[in-house]
């Protein structure tokens, strides 16, 4: 099924396209759980990491009959996104030369009601690993006094990626506005070292808040996808614990690594899939730390 497996994606590291579809094929029961029925967005990568690579949404033609897809509106006409439900799958985009696979916060077919809100840590310095450490657990914290617990993987780019599961009632607009809200909080505690500011040239030496993964259309790395960097890093699940005791960065797990990780731990987000939270309370508390919440219209 895999073309050319010897193709080299990962040039310092001798990585091939045929490893990279059987890193893929091993993780995938751990994997599909959080993939499934989610459009996905393919960073694909034909000459591999070391040339530019590019996104791909829309899968209209040139793929398998069983390949499932889902149609989504945009402004001007639809997308067909393909979905990733199963190994096959999983293999087909590998051998479409996607080394990261993105994917919405919702799921078909409730796809204007997010099942997952997203919080992406974005540092501007990458050896700022104790402040970036400490805005997560200051993160987390916050989201404890909302009566929210989160779940937290490394983004195998630059920063975490910090997630709630939610049960699907509030709509792209509800939790895009919680999230930054939250966002807007967690600026105010701690101002010389966290910004919203998107454009990295009013940031300075500050980490992105970064809240845009949480609004329609909007995608995020998956859990366990491979990103397009030096050393095939993974956007790997990890525990609260080895964040505070300094054991994990965001490159800290790897392609030819994560078969040994899984294997001590397992899936460390399976517990996630079991406890969706309603954001109507955490959103009345968020109300009381912060005077200019007002509710999407």
């Amino acid at each position: 099924m895999i073309t050319h497996p010897e193709k080299i994606l990962f040039p310092g590291e001798g990585i091939t396209k045929g490893e990279l579809a059987s890193y893929y094929e091993m993780i995938a029961p751990l994997m599909l759980p959080h993939l499934r029925r989610r459009p996905v967005t393919m960073e694909r990568y034909h000459r591999g990491i070391g040339a530019p690579g590019f996104f791909q949404k829309d899968v209209s033609k040139g793929f398998p009959e069983w390949l499932e897809r889902v149609e989504v509106p945009k402004h001007g006409g639809t997308v067909h996104h393909p979905l990733a439900n199963d190994t096959r799958s999983l293999l087909w985009l590998a051998n479409q030369n996607s080394i990261t696979i993105h994917v919405w916060p919702s799921r078909t077919p409730n796809l204007y009601n997010p099942d997952i809100c997203v919080f992406d840590l974005d540092p501007s310095q990458e050896d700022a690993f104790d402040t970036l450490r400490a805005a997560a657990l200051s993160l987390r914290d916050l989201l404890d006094e909302l009566g929210l617990p989160s779940w937290i993987k490394t983004s195998g780019s630059k920063g975490f990626h910090i997630a709630v599961p939610l049960d699907g009632k509030s709509d792209f607009g509800t939790v895009a506005r919680f999230a930054h809200v939250v966002g807007k909080v967690m600026v105010q505690r701690d101002p010389e070292n966290l910004t919203q500011e998107f454009h990295k040239v009013d940031r300075g030496s500050r980490i992105l808040v970064d809240t845009g993964r949480n609004g329609y259309s909007a995608t995020y790395a998956a859990t366990y996808t491979v990103r397009a960097k030096p050393g095939a890093p993974v956007s790997a699940p990890v525990t609260w614990e080895e964040l505070e005791r300094g054991d994990v960065g965001p490159r800290t797990f790897t392609l030819r690594g994560m078969a040994e990780r899984v294997a001590e731990v397992g899936d460390l987000w399976s517990d996630m899939l079991k406890k969706k939270r309603s954001l109507k309370r955490p959103i009345e508390r968020l109300k009381k730390l912060t005077a200019d919440y007002t509710d999407p219209s």
